[in-house]
């Protein structure tokens, strides 16, 4: 009798602990009955207080770029998908991630500026806002535009299998397991469309430093996706990191704007050897919302 009373307190404290959601936690601890704490019968009850706000960097968090939902009009053009959504399958990317510098980003910045002025309708890329409401805030645009991680391409976003998954990151362990690092230097102003030609990517290319290296571990994800039956990287793999874009293809348009720019820019100021440079970082392999880190570095 007595193990089972107190087994049936010890379920009662239980239950406590998990009261109702808009209980306060200490409101149910000082109740005696629940707690089995003693506590003076002349204590004020306690009542039920709001809960406090959450803690600013659970909202934003250090890598987050804040709110942006002021600059988004409305009726702006979506992304649309490389593939459609098949139940089981999982996108995956194999990239280098790339930090802008903070030297190069008001550089960059203002060029953008001032291709955006002469044609209408650039985005940025992943967070889709339009430059023409970030003009304002130089450096609300060079944190918004620049401000997060981008990466180079090391193969085709491509749908694959749940059963694929290990053995493709396998594979690419094995085979891309030990690095040097290197530098990569992004020395020219490029313009891509993608393969449906419903996008016009404004890009930094990489044409010197990195450009060997970053090759040659292309050819090694070709390896991987060919043994899995996947479609392999372009035939003549071109480096690049997209910063802006535009709906359908306007290259044409962008490229004779960006020329131009340039030959502004020429006239004015002395020519880059290249726009910036960052060291190689690693390979990553992005699988649906997972990312696996994929080298390690020879000495390290």
């Amino acid at each position: 009798m007595e193990a089972l009373y107190f087994s049936q307190k010890k379920m009662e404290a239980l239950l406590a602990s998990y009261g109702d959601s808009s209980s306060d936690s200490d409101t149910e601890r000082g109740n005696p009955s629940n707690s089995g704490i003693n506590s003076s019968s002349s204590q004020p009850e306690t009542t039920n207080l709001p809960l406090p706000p959450p803690p600013l960097s659970l909202v934003n968090p250090p890598n987050s770029l804040g709110s942006i939902d002021h600059h988004l009009p409305t009726g702006q053009p979506s992304r649309v998908r490389n593939f459609p959504h098949v139940e089981g399958n999982y996108a995956l990317h194999v990239y280098i991630p790339v930090l802008i510098p903070l030297a190069p980003k008001k550089e960059l910045a203002q060029f953008l500026k001032r291709v955006s002025s002469i044609l209408p309708g650039i985005y940025v890329v992943d967070v889709d806002v339009p430059f023409t409401s970030l003009c304002k805030d130089d450096s609300e645009l060079e944190q918004v535009a620049f401000g997060r991680e981008f990466h180079i391409s090391l193969g085709r976003t491509v749908p694959i299998r749940v059963h694929q998954i290990d053995s493709i990151v396998a594979m690419l362990r094995q085979r891309l397991q030990s690095q040097r690092r290197y530098w990569i230097d992004f020395s020219k102003w490029e313009v891509f469309v993608n393969d449906d030609c419903t996008r016009t990517f404004l890009s930094l290319e990489v044409t010197t430093g990195g450009l060997l290296e970053i090759t040659k571990q292309i050819q090694v994800v070709n390896e991987v996706y060919r043994l899995h039956n996947l479609p392999e990287f372009y035939k003549d793999p071109r480096p690049h990191i997209s910063l802006a874009w535009l709906l359908g293809d306007v290259s044409s348009s962008l490229k004779r704007v960006v020329v131009e720019e340039m030959k502004r820019l020429s006239v004015e100021s002395s020519l880059h050897k290249h726009f910036f440079s960052c060291k190689f970082g690693g390979i990553h392999c992005k699988i649906g919302k997972k990312t696996y880190k994929i080298c390690k570095f020879s000495g390290e």
